[in-house]
């Protein structure tokens, strides 16, 4: 606009001057011409104002508008939400079936990670409850060794424990189940015949329970370095054949292991089991079974050191459960034979086993103790679930869906 103004101007000036000395004009028409020049000139100036006020006055309203929200952001503070107070969970389930100096122990730290286990649908329904049984000889006629059976009993209490719903399975199983809550059927048993034996004493006593209901067994293999060439083949037949499972009994047959035990004899027991096992077998054995019931602190320590995850004493404290192993932090004068396992600290590498003749009376037991156990889960499930919910859903999240 004032470009256009100014060469308009200019054209005048010009045109004026000429005028003036080729026309000689009249000094009205001089007038009159520099009067137009004025007053654009006047328009100009008064022009220049309005259009920087109005320019300012564009600039300035963003801001005062600006000014006016934030103040308004600044008055209406958002809704504060209460943190959710977790609730206090509840003591660990108790049996009246126990011995009252047998008080069941946890073995996982991790709160979060047992409950996110525990209520895992696709895990091991709460309650589901596991008999270890301890077996030596199986007899024709009278029992000749502590722990042994009669044949006749032993059919007697296979039958009453496929009769009440239970169902065996192997060391890995149980180790799954015990670490990790993987399922198993809610009433199984681990059947362990310590010692050596020969191919004939597994398929005359078990191989039925194994083609009929797909029972395994578990042997504890003692690795005597004098076994017989034929013994060792007709086990690892077995091994080979996926349902006589062995598993470790130490190396020098009558070796009885405790805190007093030498670095020597400790580490030949149990190394020893898993370089014979690595040869013959061609596997690490899971599990150690303690020759003789006997165990202390430093073996134990040792053998999770090797890498065992399982142990098995020859104390009957009663069934177990995913983090649920009852024992025993003091000695029982009434059962001086049980070694006190709860101080130790560990207890899958310290777990009790029932003996032959206890069984059959002790199924009713452990069939009410189950559950008892699932009721009690099911009486506290919602304060569990929303305890992990407060706590552990932001570091483990959600528990996994049906």
């Amino acid at each position: 606009m004032i470009y256009y103004v100014a060469s308009f101007l200019s054209d005048e000036i010009s045109f004026t001057i000429h005028f003036m000395q080729n026309q000689k004009s009249s000094l009205y028409y001089i007038v009159f011409r520099i009067a137009i020049f004025l007053a654009i000139i006047f328009l100009l100036i008064s022009c220049a104002p309005f259009a920087n006020t109005s320019a300012i006055s564009t600039k300035e309203t963003p801001k005062a508008s600006s000014i006016t929200n934030t103040a308004l952001i600044a008055t209406v503070e958002p809704t504060q939400i209460p943190p959710r107070t977790p609730p206090e969970l509840p003591a660990i389930y108790q049996s009246k079936y126990l011995n009252p100096l047998d008080m069941p122990h946890t073995y996982i730290e991790d709160v979060c990670q047992y409950l996110r286990n525990r209520w895992n649908p696709a895990g091991a329904q709460p309650g589901a409850v596991v008999m270890i049984i301890m077996i030596h000889g199986v007899y024709k006629g009278p029992v000749e060794q502590s722990g042994g059976i009669n044949v006749g009993d032993l059919a007697t209490m296979m039958e009453q424990l496929h009769k009440q719903g239970f169902d065996a399975i192997d060391t890995k199983q149980f180790l799954a189940f015990m670490e990790r809550n993987i399922k198993i059927p809610a009433r199984s048993v681990l059947i362990i015949q310590d010692d050596r034996h020969q191919a004939d004493n597994f398929n005359k006593n078990f191989r039925d329970y194994w083609e009929n209901w797909g029972w395994p067994i578990v042997n504890g293999w003692q690795s005597q370095p004098d076994t017989p060439e034929s013994l060792w083949q007709e086990n690892i037949t077995l091994e080979n054949e996926g349902w006589v499972d062995h598993q470790a009994q130490g190396v020098m047959i009558g070796t009885f292991m405790t805190d007093d035990s030498s670095k020597a004899v400790i580490t030949r027991e149990l190394q020893g089991s898993i370089d014979a096992f690595a040869q013959r077998y061609g596997k690490t054995p899971l599990a150690f079974i303690w020759p003789g019931g006997g165990f202390g602190y430093r073996p134990v320590l040792a053998a999770r050191q090797l890498g065992y995850q399982l142990g098995f004493t020859s104390n009957s404290r009663g069934p177990v459960m995913y983090n649920w192993v009852p024992q025993a932090n003091e000695e029982d004068p009434k059962r001086p034979s049980f070694i006190p396992e709860g101080n130790i600290g560990d207890p899958l590498m310290t777990l009790p086993r029932y003996w032959p003749y206890q069984v059959v009376d002790a199924i009713d037991q452990v069939r009410i103790m189950g559950n008892e156990a699932a009721a009690y889960a099911q009486a506290n499930k919602a304060i569990e679930l929303e305890y992990y919910d407060i706590v552990c859903a932001p570091t483990h999240g959600p528990l996994p869906s049906p």
